[in-house]
């Protein structure tokens, strides 16, 4: 039977009314069906006919069916209201398709804060992405090639973090820097008491309270001095049977500054009890950027019995809880039930590994990032906008360490200024650029962009709509 031809106008085009093909003519690509006088419901192709098209078909393998059959159900919605001409169906369905499975998308960081807290602290190396990626399948975390038989979990990443702090006799991992506190202090003083300087009884990020943090270890907590001032003998006088450990916390986030006094962890290890010490920031050893940051190394040597830390802050690696010290304290941790509830995974091993085998990292660049080499970057943007008709200045911008680390540093540098309505703008774009705005005006810090990715945060800029920045 011979398909029915409808004279509707100058192009020929195979239509789908429901399950009966019809042949349809119709004026130009961009006429609407009502132009063509057919109701445009009845050229909507078939879902079977567009999930054909080798495209969704390639899509459906890598989202699935239930992703590619909704992004042409949109699809289709749109053309029965008349916003798609019937054969930009399937175009649309692919237009549509998600770039990933994740909602959380990368982006860049030009708020001139190394490690932010809300955009996922350290970015990771090259090798530490690269290391993530090999060990995303099957990889012998736990296995012996060797042998056949079961080894230490993580045996590389850990005997990477023993070289890196030579003073540590023994290492653990866990899943982030306060399930290390958690662990050392639950194994340590679990119903016994952990003293602890009125000074640094702190609040960490999202509202986290170190009291809170402790008490729910079942330990009690023996406050000792004052805010501002704490003496060895605050500490001595607290001690007795009771005490499970003292417990040190570098007041990462904040400075008090003035009448002040506190105690060094050497004249801590001369109390005769364990002495933990939380660093926080994950500097495993003293670097003279940051002079004033407590570091692993130098609290070891100083006779704390373990030290706490971050991997995600001045380390430059994933997030982890890093758990350093003598060999008799370290093993009574792993060898703790609740060692096995904060066990780090395997792509954060492998991670932590490349990150300590690594000469460099993003965070240590960003960190060192000369301001003259910053200021050529910011106005080689601001002269290539000016190119294109956008009004944009370079200024100074001061930078941050991040993360509770070094605070009161700042770091000097350049941004580009543009005018303060760029910085929602920026963040619904493609690429996501988060800027920061300070006066009135959105700033582009350029510390933490590497340069190969400048050209990319242009083109964000320029993508703006002029109207919605004027």
């Amino acid at each position: 039977m011979a398909l029915p031809v409808f004279k509707t106008g100058e192009v020929e085009q195979l239509g789908l009314a429901g399950s009966i093909p019809v042949r349809l003519r119709h004026r130009a690509r961009g006429a609407t069906a009502y132009d063509a006088g057919v109701d445009p419901r009845r050229l909507v192709p078939r879902t079977d006919v567009v999930l054909a098209d080798p495209r969704l078909q390639t899509a459906a393998q890598l989202w699935g069916p239930a992703v590619v059959k909704g992004a042409v159900t949109a699809a289709q919605a749109r053309a029965r209201a008349g916003e798609l001409v019937p054969e930009d169906v399937a175009d649309a369905a692919v237009a549509a398709l998600p770039t990933s499975l994740s909602s959380t998308g990368a982006l860049l960081n030009a708020t001139g804060v190394v490690l932010h807290t809300n955009l996922g602290r350290a970015s990771l190396s090259p090798v530490a992405v690269t290391a993530v990626t090999a060990a995303a399948g099957y990889t012998d975390v736990e296995f012996d090639l060797t042998t056949g038989s079961r080894a230490r979990r993580g045996r590389g990443a850990l005997e990477a973090l023993s070289a890196a702090v030579p003073a540590a006799e023994s290492v653990l991992a866990v899943n982030n820097g306060a399930a290390a506190l958690v662990l050392a202090t639950t194994a340590l003083a679990a119903g016994r008491e952990i003293v602890i300087s009125r000074g640094e009884m702190v609040e960490i990020g999202d509202g986290f309270r170190l009291p809170e943090l402790i008490a729910s270890t079942g330990a009690r907590l023996r406050e000792v001095g004052t805010t501002n001032r704490t003496t060895a003998g605050d500490y001595a006088a607290a001690l007795g049977p009771a005490t499970g450990c003292i417990l040190k916390v570098h007041p990462s986030n904040f400075r008090i500054e003035g009448f002040t006094s506190s105690v060094g962890v050497d004249e801590l290890a001369r109390l005769g009890v364990p002495v933990v010490v939380d660093i926080g920031s994950g500097l495993l050893g003293p670097d003279p950027l940051l002079p004033d940051e407590p570091d692993a190394e130098t609290a070891l040597r100083q006779g704390a019995d373990v030290v706490t830390a971050s991997g995600d802050k001045l380390l430059g690696g994933p997030q982890a809880g890093l758990l350093l010290g003598r060999t008799a304290v370290v093993e009574r941790l792993r060898r703790h039930p609740l060692a096995r509830a904060l066990r780090v995974d395997k792509l954060t091993l492998a991670a932590l590994e490349a990150t300590l085998r690594s000469p460099s990292t993003p965070t240590w660049t960003a960190l060192r990032a000369d301001p003259d080499v910053l200021r050529a970057r910011v106005t080689a943007v601001v002269e290539a906008l000016a190119r294109d008709g956008v009004a944009a200045t370079t200024v100074e911008s001061d930078g941050a360490v991040g993360g509770g680390g070094a605070p009161g540093l700042t770091l000097p540098g350049w941004a580009v200024a543009l005018p303060e309505s760029y910085t929602p703008a920026l963040r619904r774009g493609s690429p996501v650029v988060v800027g920061r705005t300070e006066r009135g005006r959105c700033l582009l810090d350029l510390r933490c962009v590497p340069a190969a990715d400048d050209h990319h945060l242009l083109a964000a800029v320029l993508a703006v709509p002029r109207e919605s920045c004027s």
